[in-house]
């Protein structure tokens, strides 16, 4: 199958500028999953918000589990029924909205008693916002990308979305945290400084998420009215789900994605918990571990780009889990923090790289005319036992008492994600 007819609309009516406010989108999004899932605002509702970073691996494994259980259910749907109205446009201006809304709440996220339930649902909302935004974004590849360049452009996507991690983890870093005195006169008593980037997130995904809205081309609308087209992507979804009983290499493929998936969920949702507690890691060195991460994810992102037009996603893929393995057992093996560091730093290098491989392989097996309802499904695959990942870290912390072995499953998803992967055939462009 070839790139161009991986698309719904002719590469030729994209151009540069459509492809790029695209792939910005990346850039846009990231710090939420950068400043608030995985190294700086879990890292103070933890040690800061439960006051324990134990009791608080195990609240943030609940959290998380309940946002992915949500998407798992919900994701599916919502794709069928974007691919019969034709756009993903409005459904993604719709839930970034909701991500920014949910981020900048967080700003009230304060430690005073009962306020932990809000905050944990908060978290769940914004989190809702940005996978289902995930879902229509990354349904829009195969319509942007030049035929023989789905792998370049997603893993340059992939790259702009560490840069503006990176970005953002500095921004925190120089202008809020590691100094006396915070930017616009925010105070440290209150941990005014620290509950900021909340609204950061927020104001950051508006500000650079519009030219995708202003200029990356859409489908045309459907002419249906809107009950119709419920009706029809429901019934949309249930004739892709049917069909996949024919498709068993897609289907091997999204067992892969849901196994590797909940191995990749769990590092970001509690990476700066364990390096906090386990390592005595302050609030300071997470973001700086963070901004080494998003450094060498980065490059890793640009690298395996060229390297999926070169030899396939699916061995791109096989490679990056395996490093991921590989990084993640060292990580909990690690004896003291240097080992961590270039356990974590090597962790860095093959996250992006698997997640930028994975959406295009995902392209090139999935129908354009069926693409955003698979990519629900492939949301759903990532999503249906991702609450797995954390809730298992929750039991697992609480049993054990020792957030290493709480961890340990881990490795466990990686490995089993990786052999699955080895059964699947790749569509070749």
């Amino acid at each position: 199958m070839s790139d161009a007819a991986l698309s719904g609309a002719a590469p030729s009516d994209v151009g540069r500028r459509g492809r790029f406010s695209w792939a910005l989108y990346d850039w846009a999004n990231s710090p939420y999953t950068t400043l608030i899932i995985t190294f700086v605002f879990n890292t103070y509702f933890a040690k800061v918000v439960i006051g324990n970073e134990l009791e608080g691996q195990a609240a943030w494994g609940v959290t998380m589990g309940i946002a992915s259980a949500c998407v798992a259910v919900l994701s599916p749907f919502a794709g069928a029924i974007a691919d019969a109205r034709g756009q993903r446009k409005p459904w993604l201006l719709f839930f970034t909205m909701l991500c920014a809304a949910g981020a900048t709440m967080l700003w009230f996220a304060e430690p005073v008693p009962g306020r932990i339930p809000w905050i944990m649902a908060t978290v769940v909302l914004a989190t809702i916002g940005f996978e289902f935004g995930t879902v229509f974004y990354n349904a829009m590849l195969g319509d942007v990308a030049r035929p023989g360049h789905v792998g370049r452009l997603s893993g340059l996507a992939w790259g702009f979305g560490y840069a503006g991690g990176l970005t953002a983890l500095a921004v925190a870093l120089v202008g809020f945290v590691m100094t006396d005195r915070p930017w616009f006169g925010l105070g440290k008593d209150d941990y005014a400084n620290i509950r900021i980037v909340g609204p950061l997130c927020g104001l950051w995904l508006l500000a650079f998420s519009w030219p995708l809205f202003a200029f990356t081309p859409e489908r045309p609308a459907s002419t249906v009215d809107l009950n119709q087209t419920l009706r029809a992507g429901l019934k949309r979804l249930f004739e892709v789900l049917r069909d996949l009983r024919h498709n068993a290499n897609l289907v091997r493929f999204l067992i892969a994605n849901m196994l590797y998936t909940d191995g990749l969920v769990t590092v970001f949702a509690f990476g700066g918990i364990y390096a906090s507690g386990v390592f005595g890691f302050t609030l300071t060195e997470v973001i700086i571990f963070g901004i080494v991460l998003n450094v060498t994810g980065g490059i890793g992102c640009v690298a395996f780009g060229w390297l999926d037009d070169r030899v396939g996603p699916r061995r791109t893929l096989q490679y990056s889990v395996f490093g991921l393995l590989v990084c993640t057992l060292a990580a909990l093996l690690a004896p003291d923090r240097i080992w961590f560091w270039i356990a974590g730093s090597g962790l860095g290098v093959f996250v992006g790289p698997a997640q930028a491989a994975g959406r295009s392989l995902m392209t090139r097996l999935a129908p354009a005319n069926e693409r955003t309802a698979l990519f629900g499904v492939y949301a759903l695959a990532g999503k249906a036992t991702a609450f797995v990942g954390p809730s298992l870290v929750a039991i697992l912390t609480t049993l054990t008492g020792n957030q290493r072995w709480g961890l340990a499953g881990i490795a466990l998803f990686f490995l089993l994600g990786w052999t699955m992967l080895a059964t699947v055939k790749e569509v070749r462009a």
